[in-house]
């Protein structure tokens, strides 16, 4: 026999679908997965591809004025409850998403820093913010739907540290032909690409069973799980964010992993990939977004970590070779700070590896009406819902009568 629930109960169990959740955790094989793609190509898509999708799905509004920018309605904040929309910014923005749209075309962007330039209280982070909550919803529809793998041998079940694509899988003299079949039959201004390879520990992985299958691949993705991700910010998957600390507590570790010492008695190496933690900020933004807070207050060593992340797409973890990432860059910075970079010789290559986009302060006075009813509306609104709320809680007739005969004696 059931046992009673309660009313609150039953609205939380209502809103709780367990196909839904079934659907955000799928898992399959590796043939499965080739399955998924050859009919929708678009999770195969890479991080600058991704990120232009997920603001075209929230649509646009063409402007009333001539010559004025369309609005992209993702900075209207839809996802929440307005607080973050940004007005009076529609030029900036429709310059950022037409640099991501180059870059998901693979016309030089993708090879750059983003770089969100202006005073401070300009909606910089703001952006970044809107940015990032896009992505985190977009993994969890269809539309925006990823995968990434897991090894399965000898009874250990071994993830990817990086969440990478599993296409990555396939063979380099196979993935041509490949690319071809996903672009027939793909609806898009960009063309799909597999580009980069495996990280340490699935490359170790990958060539251990090679050699126990003396080179039968099929045999090989036969101990490959593929399952679906979802992208988040506190989870740290797909997004990261970097803040510079004090030069002395500042190391290249916290943007490119570190090893992992108690697993080297284990393995007996240091050079062992199953004894490094691919927990830095590029590793763990890869797939999707990473942003740096005050980009350039970074020591020197880290900015040169960056170069080789933005054109080269590869970062250096200690002990290993080069490894593939596939992110956005986003960084942002004030105005002293950057005076400061383009004054400085010794950082022209940096200055060639950035997309500087200015971000203003709002000038337009229609733009700050909305400001405040965004703010001051909000407010107005809580106190008159206040308001409801305590004359509904007066007591009624009866009761405020005999609440005020007893004062009256007092």
């Amino acid at each position: 026999m059931s046992e009673p629930t309660s009313p609150i109960f039953d609205l939380v169990r209502q809103s709780l679908s367990t196909e839904r959740f079934a659907a955000l955790h799928w898992e399959g094989t590796f043939q499965e997965y080739l399955d998924i793609a050859d009919k929708n190509p678009l999770v195969a898509r890479n991080a600058w591809q991704r990120l232009l999708d997920m603001i075209e799905s929230h649509g646009s509004t063409r402007p009333e004025k001539r010559g004025a920018h369309k609005r992209w309605k993702l900075f209207d904040d839809p996802l929440g409850d307005g607080q973050d929309a940004v007005y009076g910014l529609d030029e900036p923005l429709a310059q950022l998403v037409q640099t991501i749209r180059a870059g998901a075309r693979g016309l030089g962007p993708e090879k750059r820093v983003l770089l969100l330039h202006g005073p401070v209280g300009s909606a910089k982070s703001t952006i970044a913010r809107l940015l990032k909550g896009g992505l985190e919803a977009y993994s969890r529809c269809d539309e925006g739907a990823l995968y990434t793998f897991a090894w399965h041998v000898d009874g250990e079940v071994v993830p990817s540290p990086m969440n990478q694509e599993p296409l990555l899988l396939v063979p380099v003299e196979a993935r041509k032909a490949v690319e071809e079949r996903l672009n027939k039959k793909l609806r898009r201004e960009y063309r799909l690409s597999i580009q980069g390879e495996l990280d340490p520990v699935s490359r170790y992985y990958h060539e251990l069973l090679m050699q126990r299958y003396a080179g039968d691949w099929t045999k090989v993705v036969q101990h490959v799980q593929v399952r679906r991700v979802l992208l988040s910010e506190k989870d740290r998957v797909g997004i990261g964010t970097f803040q510079p600390k004090d030069e002395k507590n500042q190391d290249s570790t916290e943007l490119t992993g570190d090893l992992n010492y108690r697993k080297i008695a284990e393995y007996g190496s240091d050079s062992d990939p199953r004894a490094f933690n691919f927990d830095g900020e590029f590793n763990v933004a890869n797939r999707g977004l990473l942003e740096f807070v005050e980009v350039l207050k970074l020591d020197v060593a880290f900015l040169y970590d960056l170069l080789g992340a933005t054109q080269e797409h590869t970062i250096k973890p200690r002990k290993f070779a080069q490894t593939s990432i596939d992110e956005v860059i986003l960084g942002h910075t004030n105005e002293p700070e950057y005076k400061k970079l383009a004054n400085n010789d010794l950082m022209e290559a940096f200055r060639d590896r950035t997309i500087k986009i200015d971000i203003p302060y709002n000038l337009a006075r229609t733009d700050e009406v909305e400001i405040y009813k965004r703010q001051f509306g909000r407010s107005a609104s809580r106190a008159a819902r206040s308001r409801r709320t305590r004359s509904r809680s007066r007591p009624c007739g009866p009761c405020s009568r005999a609440s005020r005969t007893r004062r009256t004696r007092t």
